[in-house]
């Protein structure tokens, strides 16, 4: 048996205090570092923390201006702005999407439509960004959906701003729409060095004077400093910078012509362009058939989209802009003029008409049997003989026709403040090397040129070519740029800035030649092919009336009845009024409608009956009414 062992007490007692000072040394130390690292970030980096701590609290929210307004010419609202509620939901604080969409439609009436809209929406937009699952809710439904919030976390009522056209098609190609904001906006708005403005903005002009002017429109965006919750809910407004509401656009056009012009047409496709000469300004700008611009405000359903886009008609096509004809006899005036200014012709010189001309083995018809006689240059203007014109063509040969045409705006964009405007057709040699790839069909034959001076042939111009070219004849050739906005208005100052004209060129054509081709225009309107529709008028005017064919008769005979609709030849018509001192000139297209005096002249006697005169069709729609709220 070993010996007890007794413990040391003294030396129990030193390995104790080392242990204790070593436990305290440790504690000391621990306390120092969290000293250091308290007194660095509440002493040191107190300012920097205090930032993030405010933005953490504190949410900096865009406010989206009011878009401006777009009046016409005598105040009538084409394009407003109203106030309604939507219902959103922010995808990312939703954890099943379909499962609370399906409870949301047991509150609110939620349509397949809106569905499929959300859908779309959801592919497009960011997973932070709340969206709209149904717009324009009544009161009822925001009261039922706000007694039952608690139960939709990422689900939340905005009221929210939408645009409105209050007149429905009226102008739809002219003002255009507004839609989502898409890459392609964002791209614009990149460019334009406007991201900071457009912050909070989900809508953009994409067409029309909406596009156009889209950044006169939107305004200044407005700022709101929140205070926010944990949760991320907004408990007070702090502090609110107001948003500065976009410009108001005047416009030149008359929103009740475009109405008369508009019921004239009735079902008919077609355009009509009418200017005032001495400023250029637009009266009325008609693309038949027209849209509803208000389909796309909340984004357009598949199958209202599907509908104007597929549709035979082609609503969406501006053919005002857009679409190239031929001018058929519209055309004949301006090669008198051309004719007139490089020495071709003289107003008393003339041909005997016998129905038809010869050239090269090919027989090219006049529209009368037997012909019209003998036929100086007045003659052929005021009742259209084609055969004049076959041999003026033939003798001017067709860089000639083309050098001469291009000075009144043909083949050439008029830079109407609208995009997407086309060019159009002016053939010459040149034009027709460019166009084609075999060697064979680059070169120009004279044949050719024989269709071109009556307006067909490989002539092809947009209604409003032919409206400015009428409207530099009647302004004593002083060609303006075509536009449709007259002033731009500060709402915030009522100050208005004004669009001035702007003159293109002043053509160098003689005096007495343009008084030639306005003599022989009035002539038309008198005693000519547009005089049945001008009979009785209490006022002097000029035009011309056009017939265009849509496709080549081969030598055959036209009949009107027996052939396919949409095979019809096109009417035209161009006029300008009063005689002396026009204030309006105008073009007018309608498509397949046939002769220009039974279809196209008719409608430019109603218009010019309403601009002169005030006379309005029996059957006009009543005066504009006050701006309809949405619903």
């Amino acid at each position: 048996m070993r010996p007890a062992e007794f413990k040391n007490p003294e030396q129990e007692l030193v390995r104790f205090q080392r242990r204790l000072a070593v436990a305290g040394g440790f504690v000391l130390l621990a306390f120092f570092l969290l000293f250091a690292r308290f007194f660095w970030l509440q002493v040191v980096r107190y300012e920097h923390f205090q930032t993030r701590a405010e933005d953490n609290r504190i949410s900096l929210v865009p406010v989206v201006p009011n878009r401006g307004v777009i009046l016409d010419r005598n105040g009538v609202v084409l394009a407003s702005n109203y106030s309604a509620y939507t219902l959103e939901i922010t995808p990312n604080k939703v954890a099943d999407l379909e499962a609370v969409i399906n409870e949301l439609a047991g509150i609110v009436d939620i349509q397949p439509k809106d569905r499929k809209r959300f859908r779309k929406l959801l592919e497009e937009s960011k997973n932070f960004e709340s969206l709209p699952i149904r717009t324009r809710l009544s009161d009822e439904e925001v009261a039922r959906f706000i007694a039952r919030r608690f139960r939709f976390p990422g689900v939340e009522i905005k009221a929210r701003l939408f645009r409105q056209y209050p007149q429905g098609e009226l102008a739809s190609h002219a003002l255009g729409y507004i839609g989502r904001v898409n890459d392609r906006d964002l791209g614009t708005i990149e460019r334009n060095n406007a991201e900071d403005n457009y912050r909070g903005t989900e809508h953009f002009g994409k067409t029309g004077l909406e596009q156009k002017y889209e950044f006169e429109l939107h305004g200044q965006t407005g700022f709101e400093q929140v205070e926010v919750e944990a949760g991320g809910r907004a408990v007070r407004v702090l502090e609110r910078t107001p948003p500065l509401p976009g410009n108001n656009l005047l416009l030149t056009l008359d929103a009740r012509l475009q109405q008369v012009v508009e019921k004239a047409f009735g079902k008919r496709r077609g355009a009509l362009v009418a200017i005032e000469p001495s400023t250029g300004g637009i009266l009325a700008l008609v693309s038949m058939p027209g849209y509803d611009p208000n389909l796309f405000v909340d984004g357009i359903g598949s199958q209202d989209w599907e509908a104007l886009n597929t549709s035979e008609d082609k609503p969406m096509v501006n053919r005002a802009l857009n679409g190239a004809y031929p001018p058929g006899s519209t055309f004949k005036p301006f090669m008198a003029l051309a004719a007139l200014e490089t020495g071709k012709r003289t107003p008393q010189q003339a041909i005997s008409d016998p129905g038809f001309f010869t050239f090269g083995g090919h027989t090219f018809r006049d529209d009368k049997p037997g012909g019209h006689g003998i036929v100086d240059m007045y003659k052929s203007i005021v009742h259209s003989c084609d055969t004049y014109y076959y041999v003026l063509a033939n003798d001017m040969g067709i860089d000639a026709i083309s050098n001469f045409m291009r000075q009144l705006g043909f083949g050439q964009r008029t830079g109407i403040d609208i995009e997407g405007e086309s060019e159009g057709v002016l053939p010459s040699q040149e034009w027709k090397k460019k166009r084609f790839r075999k060697p064979e069909q680059q070169k120009w034959y004279a044949g050719e040129t024989v269709s071109i001076g009556i307006g067909q042939g490989y002539n092809a111009y947009t209604p409003i070519q032919l409206a400015q070219a009428t409207a530099a004849i009647a302004n004593n050739g002083v060609m303006y740029r075509p536009h449709l906005v007259k002033y731009i208005e500060n709402i915030n100052t009522g100050e208005r800035t004004p669009i001035e004209p702007q003159p293109l060129r002043s053509l160098p054509f003689k005096q007495a030649n343009l008084d030639v081709i306005r003599q022989a225009l009035v002539g038309v309107n008198t005693e000519g092919t547009g005089a049945r529709a001008f009979a009785g008028a209490e006022y002097v005017s000029g035009g011309k009336t056009g017939t265009a064919q849509v496709y080549s008769l081969k030598g055959g005979k036209y009949e009107h009845g027996k052939v396919q609709e949409r095979l019809r030849d096109h009417a035209l018509f161009i006029a300008y009024a009063p005689a002396e001192q026009p204030t309006i000139a105008l073009a007018v297209l309608v498509e397949n409608g046939g002769f220009g005096a039974q279809s196209a002249a008719p409608i430019a006697r109603q218009v010019l009956d309403y601009w002169l005169l005030g006379k309005l069709p029996r059957d006009a729609a009543p005066e504009f009414g006050e701006e309809v709220e949405g619903d």
